[in-house]
């Protein structure tokens, strides 16, 4: 399986089944999974604090700390899952139409090449 093939309806659902065989669902309201989303966060972010641009590179071509980071990333993505699976949330609506919103705050003519807010422009 790969990107291009799995839906995000998959993963939802791979998600809910995994969580339900472990009775998970008690401790997976909003606030929980936001806080594990976060937490997830930052445990990703942690493989490149006080690192230059070079040793992250490098980090990403080592399999070993590749692969610790990969799963952080799966970690992130799986609270981003389960919160949208268990507050029935479109993520592919939800991120269309968020698109659509920051097109209108970063129009190409103002954004491109400028890593300003929209509130500067």
């Amino acid at each position: 399986m790969s990107d291009a093939s799995t839906t995000i309806e998959s993963l939802k659902q791979n998600i809910q089944a995994f969580c339900e065989e472990r009775d998970w669902d008690q401790f997976h309201d909003p606030k929980e999974l936001a806080i594990g989303l976060i937490t997830e966060a930052s445990e990703l972010l942690e493989h490149f604090r006080f690192r230059s641009p070079a040793e992250v590179a490098e980090r990403l071509r080592e399999p070993s700390s590749r692969e610790e980071i990969e799963d952080e990333l799966a970690d992130v993505l799986f609270f981003i899952l389960r919160f949208a699976g268990r507050n029935e949330i479109d993520l592919s609506t939800t991120v269309r139409r968020k698109m659509d919103k920051n097109g209108r705050k970063y129009p190409v003519a103002l954004a491109k090449g400028s890593n300003r807010k929209y509130t500067e422009f």
